[in-house]
Parts: C-alpha cells; structure tokens; sequence
C-alpha cells in the first residue's frame, strides 16, 4: 500500500460512459490509475451504468473488480464474476403491453430496444441503432414481433432517437401513454423506459445496506441525469465538468471533464 492519508469514502460508485469510459470507449488512463489506487488502499469500486451484462464486464474486467455491478441503470444489480443476479426489477406486464402499442405511434427517426434474459432485441435496424450497438459493444438481435418476448423479464426499454430534437416528443408520448415506468435520459439521444421505482439511486441505497456500508460512507460520480439520484444518495456526489447542466448544479463537487480524468479527481479528493 502506497503512503497516504486516510481514505474519506470507502466506496467510489462511478458511472462509465461520459465520466469513466470516453468517447473512445476506452477507460480514461488517469482515472483507471486513480482507482487502482483507490482500491489498494482497501476502497471498493463500484460501476453503475446503463449497459447490460455484456456491455459493461470488459470494463468490470479492467478495473479487475469482484463487487457486484448495478446495471440497467439500476434495474439490476449483478455479480459479474458469476453472473447471480443480487437485485431486480421488471416492467410490469400492463407497463410492457401499453409500450408494445405505442411502438408505432413513435415520431420518425425513434428505434426501441428492449432488453431481457440479459440480451437486447429490436423489430427493425437503422444506422442510430447500428451505431448505438457499435458503442455499447453489444449485439441487436433483430425480432419478428415484439410479442416474441417474455413478458414478465423485460428489464427496460431504450429508445433510441436520431437527433436529440426527438427527445422531448418521445418523453411526452411515453408518459402520456404508459404509468409505471420511471423514465431516464443517459444520453442526449438516448431516453429510457425502466421498472418503476428503478433508478441508480434505488439500486444503490439497497447494495449498500445489503452491504452494511453506510451512504455517508460513498462518494458517486456522474455526467448525465440519469446518475442524479445516485450522486444525491451519495453522502459526496461529483459531477463531471462537462457533464448535463442539472447534474452540475445537483453535486456536492464539480470535477474534471471526463478526458481529463474526471474520476481521478474525485479519487484525489477521497484519498489525499
């Protein structure tokens, strides 16, 4: 263990995309050392992200983490090493049935993808998808009817919009049509239908107490507003400096932008 002063938080929670992983989908160096660092010093790190299994265990595999990963943006919290599923939530039945219907109204230019046994699946492919699937690292698998589906393991629905100028249409569509959902944005073309009461927050409150480590304890990092009730669960929440605007306003800190080593940052403020 390298000489330092004592840690403030004894876990570090961090989104990836935008604050860990950059546009590059690698890692940001200066992070990754930082968290290392972190973690000899006996903290724990843990990721929260949108991404499924698949999407989000290269990164699990790089930090070389064993603690469980909340996923789905919080609709899940999995052990990756093993793959045992540690907290759920579905959409309910009602919730996915009213979704399904509402496919075809969409505005042009919105792709839903819906995610269950740990896959993502789609009715029709188009180049945001295609690019979105690039990204996450991840296989579309395209269906002949969404009814192919289980019913009662939907784990969340995102949709997946040409321009961000969708964005606000689709979020008033979604919410006149289907109660039950709790609706997030993790990108500015990215907006997400999951279980209701689902959020990063939610699934954060819940390890932790599984884990007797008080939220006094955590320090939580995000960019987007999807992550603001972690940070604000958080007893630090940090905001990325190039992250959303009501993130920034929401956080105890405002760190680096994220190329810069936003997490190191935040590393640097826990572990003197």
């Amino acid at each position: 263990m390298s000489a330092t002063g004592p840690r403030t938080a004894d876990w570090i929670v961090t989104d990836l995309d935008g604050t860990l992983v950059g546009r590059d989908l690698k890692i940001v160096e200066p992070s990754l050392t930082a968290l290392r660092r972190f973690m000899a010093s006996g903290g724990t790190v843990v990721i929260a992200t949108g991404r499924s299994e698949e999407a989000a265990l290269p990164y699990y595999r790089t930090l070389g983490l064993t603690t469980p990963a909340i996923l789905y943006n919080g609709a899940r919290v999995v052990d990756l090493s093993t793959g045992a599923v540690l907290y759920r939530r579905c959409l309910g039945v009602a919730a996915w049935a009213k979704l399904t219907l509402l496919f075809a109204e969409l505005p042009a230019g919105v792709w839903p993808v819906a995610f269950a046994k740990g896959r993502a699946h789609a009715a029709r492919s188009s180049p945001a998808l295609l690019e979105y699937a690039r990204r996450d690292g991840i296989e579309v698998e395209e269906i002949s009817s969404w009814g192919d589906l289980p019913l009662d393991d939907i784990v969340k629905v995102m949709f997946v919009c040409d321009g961000p100028e969708l964005m606000d249409p689709t979020e008033e569509a979604v919410s006149a049509a289907v109660p039950g959902v709790t609706l997030v944005r993790s990108e500015s073309t990215y907006l997400e239908a999951l279980p209701e009461g689902a959020t990063k927050g939610t699934a954060l409150r819940e390890l932790a107490s599984s884990q007797g480590v008080a939220l006094s304890a955590v320090a939580a990092i995000g960019d987007n507003p999807n992550d603001l009730d972690m940070i604000q669960a958080a007893g630090l929440g940090a905001a990325v400096g190039d992250g959303a605007e009501a993130v920034r306003a929401a956080a105890d800190v405002v760190v680096g932008p994220c190329v810069e080593g936003a997490v190191a940052d935040l590393v640097a403020r826990v572990l003197p």
